[in-house]
């Protein structure tokens, strides 16, 4: 169990309205969120005081076992070379959002670069709990309710 004074740290991946709803939730529940884009065309605006970042500095502050990654898009191409190098990493928790009823396609993109199974089964999908979520703002407090319940040692309703 995680030591309940260490920094909670959230590394929402691809800026979206997920990662958003994150970012501004997920301050009020004591983590520190960074919101991390790839592509810096997609950034929209100046960033905003939760730490959007580039995908240059989406390691520039190694993951540690008080660090929770969530890719919030699994349309994108880079996913399987961010989630390779996430699990690389010691972050306490890697997961993608998706449908539960589809194979993600992180599972292709993984084998194509040939991760290995064990390092692939440790990337959570679905994520967050099972409440019928379907806004971001929905989403996102599924998801973090749901780190809330797994950091906490407590089963969160996960079942889908």
């Amino acid at each position: 169990m995680t030591d309940e004074l260490s920094p909670r740290r959230l590394v929402a991946v691809f800026a979206s309205p997920v990662a958003e709803m994150l970012a501004r939730f997920g301050i009020e529940l004591g983590f520190h969120v960074m919101v991390v884009e790839p592509d810096a065309t997609r950034l929209q605006g100046t960033p905003r005081p939760h730490g959007d970042r580039t995908v240059s500095d989406l390691w520039a502050t190694e993951p540690d076992e008080h660090t929770d990654v969530l890719l919030t898009d699994h349309h994108r191409a880079e996913i399987g070379t961010l989630l390779r190098e996430a699990l690389t990493g010691k972050s306490r928790w890697i997961g993608i959002l998706g449908n539960p009823r589809h194979e993600g396609p992180h599972l292709a993109a993984l084998r194509e670069l040939h991760v290995p199974e064990e390092e692939i089964a440790r990337v959570h999908r679905p994520v967050g709990l099972n409440i019928g979520s379907r806004t971001p703002a929905e989403i996102a407090v599924a998801v973090l309710a749901g780190l809330i319940a797994d950091r906490n040692n407590r089963p969160g309703g996960f079942e889908f």
